[in-house]
């Protein structure tokens, strides 16, 4: 009997145990399914030169409340201390208190690569669909060394604006994207009526820097590309010269006399061309808010002669000191190319009639391009979206040394009263005429691919 008594205390002992077990193990799954159901929220910073002040009704301000409200296990603060007049110098002062934002806007990208600020992207953007729908010219342009340091945000086309009416009124066909260069040409030419307040263009001064992408595919913008200039080329001797032709015939209002610009309706030349004074302007399409709200003529949006669209973008580096990069690439993203940021963007435009959208889709997304055509009334914009494989990136924030070789560096050369006159100056005398630039572009050459390779070695060192 006492044998029968044991065997059952001992039966009934292990199946307490076993009861216990089965509770032990569901309460551990369920702590296990409460963890992966509430991730701990993290908290990543953000500077941009965009966010304005508190006081301001901002897009960008709007769209970090909105990326919160989307990513509840993200927090997202913008960080204030980072000065817009030193931006470069208060990164730096961050970096060196330990104290660098987790997202921040660029002014160069090489300059965030020469100060170890960048983390490395690629296997990020690698895994990221939507980064596959970036334009292949802009994926190249945030890459180093084959791997992606930078997003691409704040996209804008640059090149020129027709005013409509002025062409119909002189009975003239308006130049439209696509136009060759002497159709370019000859267009500019033909409206102007400088004793009736009609200048051809507004000014010559960029027509270096595209026409040699326009007139040569091998090259790009001011002649780089494929990390090298050309500056030797036919093609960069030509632009000089057709800035000269604009100059000297008096087509450009900047360049005019003031008793010339005295036939003209305005204080200024933005408004001299508000006032319907400019037939063609140079510009970025930044400018199709208040060209909407502010003139009364017809434009449209014909980019650079030929088929090349022309690009320019700010730029989103993630720290490379950040505790939280995923976090911090999610943000980065949504103030950027990503799709569910930039449809949000236009949503919030939409509602705040006193806000414009900050900028054009970085992306081929079709969602996004339908969503945002339906607000574009500019056939010449639609047409260069379907030219971006071949668009050409504007390298002033993503060329290394871009400002020593086409402005800053000085040449040795005495031009007027100026004992060494700097690369841009040079260019410029070459403009007005006051030099020939085919006796100096060998060496101007020379020297703006030194400075590429020494703005390149200074990333790579």
């Amino acid at each position: 009997m006492k044998k029968l008594l044991t065997l059952f205390t001992i039966f009934t002992l292990v199946v307490i145990l076993a009861a216990c077990g089965d509770d032990d193990a569901k309460n551990a799954s369920d702590s296990s399914d409460d963890a992966n159901t509430s991730e701990e929220q993290v908290t990543v910073t953000i500077a941009s030169w965009g966010f304005g002040t508190e006081e301001e009704k901002n897009l960008n301000r709007m769209m970090i409340d909105a990326f919160n409200e989307a990513h509840p296990n993200i927090n997202a603060e913008i960080d204030e201390s980072i000065d817009p007049a030193d931006w470069n110098g208060s990164l730096s002062a961050a970096a060196s208190a330990s104290e660098m934002p987790d997202v921040f806007i660029l002014a160069q990208i090489p300059t965030g690569l020469a100060n170890d600020w960048l983390l490395d992207l690629n296997t990020m953007t690698e895994a990221d669909e939507d980064f596959s729908n970036v334009p292949e010219a802009v994926q190249e342009a945030v890459k180093n060394d084959g791997k992606v340091y930078a997003l691409p945000a704040g996209q804008h086309f640059l090149g020129y604006f027709v005013n409509k009416d002025l062409f119909e009124q002189a009975n003239l066909n308006a130049p439209e994207m696509g136009m060759s260069i002497e159709t370019f040409t000859s267009s500019v030419r033909e409206v102007t009526d400088i004793n009736n307040g009609v200048a051809g263009l507004n000014h010559p001064y960029t027509i270096p820097d595209w026409y040699p992408a326009a007139a040569n595919s091998d090259l790009g913008w001011f002649t780089y590309q494929d990390g090298k200039f050309q500056l030797d080329s036919d093609e960069f001797i030509s632009g000089v010269n057709l800035a000269n032709t604009m100059l000297t015939n008096d087509y450009a209002y900047e360049a005019l006399a003031e008793d010339q610009q005295a036939n003209f309706t305005g204080e200024d030349p933005e408004q001299v061309w508000l006032n319907g004074g400019v037939g063609i302007k140079w510009d970025g399409t930044w400018i199709t808010g208040h060209l909407e709200s502010q003139s009364d003529f017809e434009w449209d949006f014909i980019g650079i002669p030929g088929d090349r669209v022309v690009m320019t973008h700010d730029y989103y580096g993630v720290s490379s000191s950040t505790e939280h990069p995923e976090a911090a690439y999610e943000l980065a993203k949504w103030m950027s190319y990503g799709p569910e940021g930039f449809l949000k963007q236009m949503e919030i435009a939409d509602a705040e009639e006193e806000l414009n959208l900050g900028s054009m889709p970085v992306t081929t997304d079709q969602e996004v391009l339908d969503s945002y055509f339906e607000r574009v009334d500019a056939p010449g914009i639609i047409s260069a979206y379907e030219n971006l494989d071949d668009a050409i990136i504007e390298p002033v924030k993503t060329v290394p040394g871009f400002a020593q070789s086409r402005w800053e560096a000085p040449t040795g050369i005495e031009v007027g009263e100026d004992p060494n006159v700097n690369i841009a100056g040079l260019v410029d005398a070459g403009m007005r005429g006051e030099i020939n630039i085919e006796d100096y572009v060998s060496q101007i050459n020379e020297l703006a691919n030194q400075k590429y390779k020494e703005g390149l070695e200074a990333i790579n060192q």
